[in-house]
């Protein structure tokens, strides 16, 4: 029988180091199979345990040049500030060489001009701890990539700047004054800073499943003879009777055997209104207990309650997210050997035609140099910051490249309702008098409220803006209403039973929940009165925003698990193009398969607890920003406000950041397409192979910076 087991790797840096690791671990005997996920970090490994174990599993990965984590917080911490310290050291190094980059371009016959570009040593000084120092990772990197036969944008790194490095030094110690190692410090400084961006985002991948883990409480109450044991949370087992006191969270799943409360499951719906409890109920663990006190008998504890469940999709979405392979890496496994080759090839005709060394080696190192991935390096990253800086300004948080990357996909949109088409508050709408008179009656209402801990009440009790009436009796029958004495009147608020309501006043409720309200009774002395209906309302940028989407070609779907009938108005509201009502978290998982099965790309977009698996399951997961914590750690992009009336320019501005990266990569690809060849042919010498190697940088950087006017949605 079989086994299956999750080992954290450290050291992946691309989707190639998932490979070998791979590799490495199916190669050994009774690995089932491996499956590596660069994005998250780790390996799930299935085994025999009888023929594999986990220390020749471990020893696999680091043969293979990776390392095996114990504690991922401090790992990822660690990674972090070591790629900070080899920024700053890289970035100290490279200011002098840009600052003479300027200088050549505004002041090409001043003194400093000259000093700075033509004195090699002090460029050999700054240029040595980075090229041997903070690039030593590259060439780690490329030597694994040989030894797995997977040579990747690290190797091409490595090979140009190395190249334009060792020419310099060469030039420098036969006499020469012009040089190019400005090209390798500044190339590693700026791919450092990607891949330090990178490694911020990836430190905060666990972060929602943290706080998903905190909402279980610690402890439980445990009874048992009549007697309450504060117990861990660990120690309970199914069957257990649990005490649940008012305010407390639930610490299992299980059903109410005893007592009667109203619970809030807005961690599960989305929904603030809270749950009426009885005997035989369903209790789930993490809700939040209101003012009850009840027993439940727990049916499922530890990984079997629906709070785990939720936690398990969050891990399984975020890590079956597959990195998207940047185009100069996927070019890159052809480029890199073919440019190697070609300056060998060079070399050698150049040198048994001429017979002349020092120019065969001026062509093949001017191959090389036209070939350093200078403008390759800074096509991505470039339009990269400019776009993601531009979408800061706009209120849209990009936490990561690939975020950036995936949104230009995107074919359909599942949003929640609670809090993102709609205010997600609950506000008195209608409050329709059918005898007496109608400020009395307000009052009387709100005083009446006043007492209760439920969350429409309080609404009701806000309505009244004047003074209370003092209550004198109060009771709240649950799951009926409340009554109250106060005014010198006898007040009953709540279902139609309960507070006598008339046909006709149920004729008007019925009209009014057509409108996706919710609709309770008021009767004063016995006598049926009023009806008072409220709602969430829409918010009044959420049809713009949709017809926005429209216009892109996106469809629009609502995902709740508030019922159909209010699902159904708010839809049509704002122009929805379907919905879904009375869904839980893992139903909208479910729907988010089926939206990228139908158009290929799916994005969720929410602001709950409820919405985390969603976000992180969809291919693009948007979080309104005035939501949840764990809502805004499970998407990839945060929309500051409120609403979904920024998703629209979101995703304007990632199909217009897609597209100057791909003008950039095809400028730069084409620029090597051609100027390998010219410089074969020996028609260009190292230093003007270098210069247009500049002018290729120049115009990239450039193209990138027209983003900033470029209109978006």
């Amino acid at each position: 029988m079989t086994q299956n087991i999750r080992i954290r790797v450290g050291g992946m840096s691309c989707v190639r180091c998932s490979a070998a690791v791979t590799h490495a671990l199916t190669q050994l005997n009774g690995v089932v199979s491996a499956d590596v996920s660069y994005a998250a970090g780790y390996a799930d490994i299935e085994y025999d345990p009888s023929v594999a174990d986990v220390r020749s599993m471990e020893k696999a990965i680091r043969s293979a040049g990776y390392s095996v984590v114990r504690d991922e917080a401090a790992f990822r911490e660690r990674e972090h500030k070591t790629l900070l310290v080899l920024f700053v050291i890289s970035a100290v190094c490279a200011l002098p060489f840009l600052f003479g980059m300027v200088l050549m371009l505004a002041f090409p016959n001043a003194h400093i001009t000259h000093v700075l570009h033509h004195n090699g040593w002090w460029q050999l000084a700054l240029s040595v701890p980075v090229q041997f120092g903070v690039g030593y990772r590259f060439y780690k990197t490329a030597f694994l990539s040989l030894k797995n036969k997977s040579p990747g944008m690290d190797l091409l790194i490595a090979v140009g700047t190395t190249a334009s490095w060792g020419y310099s030094l060469y030039i420098l110690l036969s006499g020469g004054n012009v040089f190019y190692f400005e090209s390798g410090v500044v190339i590693i400084t700026l791919v450092l800073l990607g891949k330090l961006l990178e490694s911020r985002a990836r430190t905060k991948t666990s972060a929602a499943i943290r706080k998903l883990a905190d909402l279980a409480p610690k402890t439980a109450v445990v009874v048992s003879d009549g007697a309450e044991t504060v117990v861990p949370l660990s120690q309970v087992k199914r069957g257990d009777i649990l005490a649940v006191r008012p305010g407390a969270s639930v610490p299992a799943d299980g059903v109410v055997i005893e007592g009667s409360t109203s619970v809030d499951e807005s961690m599960l719906t989305g929904e603030s209104m809270p749950v009426v409890k009885q005997a035989g109920s369903e209790l789930y663990g993490g809700t939040v207990n209101g003012n009850g006190y009840v027993l439940m008998r727990a049916n499922g504890v530890g990984n079997d309650t629906v709070l785990a469940g939720i936690i398990r999709l969050v891990e399984e979405a975020q890590s079956s997210k597959a990195h998207i392979q940047k185009l100069a890496d996927k070019v890159a496994a052809i480029f890199v050997p073919t440019v190697m080759g070609v300056a060998v090839l060079t070399f050698i005709i150049s040198y048994i035609i001429a017979k002349d060394l020092s120019a065969s080696v001026n062509r093949a190192v001017s191959v090389l140099v036209i070939a350093c991935p200078c403008s390759l390096g800074l096509a991505t990253p470039t339009a990269l910051m400019v776009g993601m800086g531009r979408g800061a300004g706009m209120g849209i948080l990009i936490k990561n490249a690939e975020a950036l990357e995936r949104a230009c996909e995107i074919k359909a949109v599942l949003t929640d309702k609670t809090g993102t088409v709609t205010e997600g508050k609950m506000r008195v709408t209608d409050f329709l008098c059918f005898s007496g008179d109608a400020d009395e009656l307000k009052k009387l209402a709100s005083s009446a409220e006043k007492l209760s801990e439920h969350p429409l009440a309080q609404t009701i009790a806000s309505y009244h803006q004047g003074e209370y009436y003092p209550v004198s009796r109060f009771v709240s029958h649950t799951g009926n209403g409340i009554l109250a004495e106060c005014g010198g009147k006898t007040v009953k608020i709540g279902k139609p039973q309960f507070a006598g309501a008339t046909a006709e006043q149920e004729q008007t409720a019925a009209s009014l929940r057509s409108e996706g309200k919710t609709v309770v009774f008021m009767s004063v002395d016995g006598s049926p009165c009023a009806v008072i209906a409220l709602s969430d309302p829409v918010r009044s940028t959420s049809a713009k925003a949709v017809r926005e989407l429209k216009d892109m070609g996106i469809a629009t779907v609502m995902v709740t698990g508030d019922n159909e009938q209010t699902a159904k108005y708010v839809a049509d509201e704002v122009g929805l193009d379907s919905f879904v009502a009375g869904v839980l978290p893992e139903g909208k998982v479910g729907v988010i398969t089926e939206l990228r099965n139908k158009y290929g790309s799916a994005a969720a977009v929410g602001d709950g607890i409820n919405d985390a698996p969603a976000l992180a399951a969809a291919d693009i997961g948007f979080a309104v920003g005035s939501g949840t914590d764990i809502a805004m750690e499970a998407g990839d992009i945060v929309l500051i406000g409120e609403g979904i009336d920024r998703l629209p320019s979101a995703i304007s501005l990632s199909r217009a950041t897609m597209r100057k990266i791909k003008q950039n990569l095809f400028w730069a690809f084409f620029y090597n397409i051609i100027g390998i060849p010219v410089a074969a042919a020996g028609l260009l010498s190292p230093m003007i192979a270098g210069a247009a190697m500049s002018f290729s940088s120049v115009f990239v950087v450039s193209n990138s910076l027209l983003l900033r006017r470029v209109k978006l949605k």
